[in-house]
């Protein structure tokens, strides 16, 4: 069922299911909360499962052409104190991972454990940062193929044939994207800082999942990363977007991780 509070005026909509320990579930760029609707099910037997819809995303508004980490990660915030939710588990895919470490940077005695879901602790290269920029001057022109693209590329060739179907549907809610939520979404990413010692400081629960093939990040890099940061870390076959692609074991690898502890 979808909720909502009111945020600087803004709208931010979240679904709150299941009863036990808090796990809060962040999604990715050009994603919203519907990407875990195959997984929530499985995770809100045993705890109580907060969904949000990032800004710029979902059901949520706009504030502005920048959502930097740390106005998602305040987002976060007020649901959970509008929820009287005390301490949480966070599990965030890509841009939620960014999100996830700006929240326990900020917030670090309300985390029980963090999730990097095909993400990083890193900032982006310089190389990135530019690819970002110019996206958001292309995609005002052209949003729909911009879009089309970017997301696609996410997937492998081999994917692609196989998660026809599912890449169609997740395709389709990124394309209700606002343009204003794609370009404040880029320049957040574009200006983030590296916030590798967020892991490295904090004793919470640390797991990283990792796809061989990610499109994205480097496998190798994020196998250093997770070493360096004294995390867990778990590896899958596949790319960048494990929910499709590795669904059943994820689901599995994200039940052991948000079991008590």
């Amino acid at each position: 069922m979808q909720n909502s509070i009111i945020f600087k005026n803004a709208q931010i909509s979240y679904s709150d299911l299941g009863k036990g320990a808090a796990v809060v579930l962040i999604h990715g760029f050009l994603e919203n909360r519907t990407m875990w609707s195959n997984i929530i099910p499985e995770l809100s037997k045993r705890n109580r499962v907060i969904s949000i819809d990032l800004l710029g995303h979902g059901n949520s508004d706009c504030l502005g052409y920048s959502h930097s980490m740390e106005l998602f990660a305040e987002t976060i915030e007020a649901v959970l104190k509008h929820l009287r939710i005390r301490k949480c588990k966070l599990i965030g895919h890509s841009l939620g991972g960014y999100v996830a470490l700006a929240f326990a940077e900020k917030y670090s005695q309300k985390i029980k454990g963090l999730c990097l879901m095909n993400s990083t602790s890193f900032e982006d290269d310089n190389e990135r940062k530019k690819l970002r920029a110019r996206a958001n001057k292309m995609v005002q022109n052209n949003f729909t193929n911009m879009v089309r693209m970017s997301f696609t590329n996410l997937f492998g060739e081999k994917s692609r044939t196989i998660f026809k179907d599912e890449m169609k549907l997740a395709l389709n809610e990124a394309l209700q994207t606002p343009i204003q939520g794609y370009i404040a979404g880029q320049e957040g990413m574009r200006v983030r800082p590296n916030r590798n010692h967020v892991l490295k400081e904090n004793s919470f629960k640390k797991l990283i999942i990792i796809g061989e093939k990610d499109p994205v990040l480097d496998y190798k890099t994020s196998v250093k990363e997770a070493k360096i940061t004294n995390s867990e870390f778990i590896v899958f076959p596949d790319g960048h977007m494990s929910h499709i692609e590795n669904r059943k074991e994820l689901t599995s690898a994200l039940i052991d991780f948000t079991k008590a502890s």
